[in-house]
């Protein structure tokens, strides 16, 4: 089956891995996808709904190679839930409080260990790869950039126990982007707390839903949010070329 998509290049990641990057846009009124196109890319990305068998298939043809999959989830944000994230305030009995630039060192080492494994894998990136680029996200969540604000969950102590970044997406719903429970804190229910606190954000700015995204792999990370009261809303394969 032939591959109808335009190829968009990705100057931040051609940047930031060093390695000229692109994605696919697919659509039927694209032209037919040139194997020369692509092969004037170091890597070519491409995300594929689970159903579309065919279009892997055929992607799988033009040298595409299947790197991990992703689970969509969403849950409603509950009226009666509690407001309160411009200081501090409590989230599921822990304190929570915004991220500020004094938390960054922290961060971008919790980050760069806690997503070491995603699909910025070998053998299309370095090993270290992932670890740096979230790193940087969590430091550009704090800065409000990558996303616009990063919370932090603390454990009795009031030391960060776990954090997690949001953005408003301006459709009356908010994207998790980052959530990670600190090595020494796993096993608290950290990670419920951490919810608790993206719920009372999503409420505090007037927004009707949570949105978060996560590996097929990281059956943790889908029981929490199920736990949660999300929902699946989509599957995907990321695959890729180079």
């Amino acid at each position: 089956m032939p591959v109808h998509a335009s190829i968009e290049p990705l100057a931040w990641e051609s940047e930031f891995f060093q390695r000229h990057s692109a994605k696919l846009i697919f659509s039927d009124s694209a032209p037919q996808l040139n194997p020369a196109e692509l092969d004037a890319y170091t890597l070519t990305q491409a995300k594929v709904p689970t159903h579309r068998l065919d279009l892997i298939d055929s992607l799988g043809q033009l040298g595409f190679k299947l790197v991990e999959g992703e689970v969509d989830l969403s849950l409603a944000v509950a009226i009666n839930t509690e407001i309160g994230t411009e200081n501090a305030t409590s989230a599921a009995d822990n304190e929570l409080r915004v991220a500020t630039a004094a938390d960054i060192p922290l961060l971008r080492r919790v980050a760069a260990s806690a997503f070491a494994l995603s699909r910025f894998r070998a053998p299309w990136y370095d090993p270290q790869d992932s670890g740096r680029f979230y790193a940087l996200w969590a430091e550009k969540a704090v800065l409000g950039t990558f996303d616009h604000q990063c919370l932090l969950v603390m454990d009795a102590l009031g030391q960060p126990a776990g954090f997690v970044t949001l953005r408003d997406l301006h459709d009356g719903s908010a994207r998790i982007g980052l959530l990670a429970v600190f090595p020494d804190a796993q096993g608290k229910g950290i990670g419920s707390s951490l919810m608790s606190a993206a719920k009372q954000w999503c409420h505090g700015h007037g927004l009707q839903r949570l949105r978060v995204a996560t590996q097929m792999s990281n059956i943790a990370a889908l029981r929490l949010y199920i736990r949660s009261g999300a929902s699946i809303e989509s599957t995907a394969y990321w695959l890729c070329r180079g």
